[in-house]
């Protein structure tokens, strides 16, 4: 997959992934979701829920770290 911004991300719904409390702003969370029928996840910020979320290929995912099957 070339440009993973072409596909349409209808049907994604985004989840609060949470890694730990970071201080008096609370936990330090992203949100995450698959594109129906792609290996394909956004990562959004979950103290910025306006912003765009980013997106990733499962390898990429797995690659930093984060397991896609914890991502819905």
């Amino acid at each position: 997959m070339d440009d993973l911004y072409t596909l349409p991300a209808d049907g994604a719904v985004l989840a609060p992934l949470c890694g730990g409390y970071t201080g008096e702003d609370g936990e330090a969370c992203v949100t995450a979701g698959r594109i129906p029928g792609h290996d394909v996840y956004l990562l959004g910020d979950s103290k910025r829920p306006d912003a765009a979320p980013l997106r990733f290929t499962g390898a990429e995912l797995e690659a930093a770290g984060i397991d896609v099957s914890k991502v819905a």
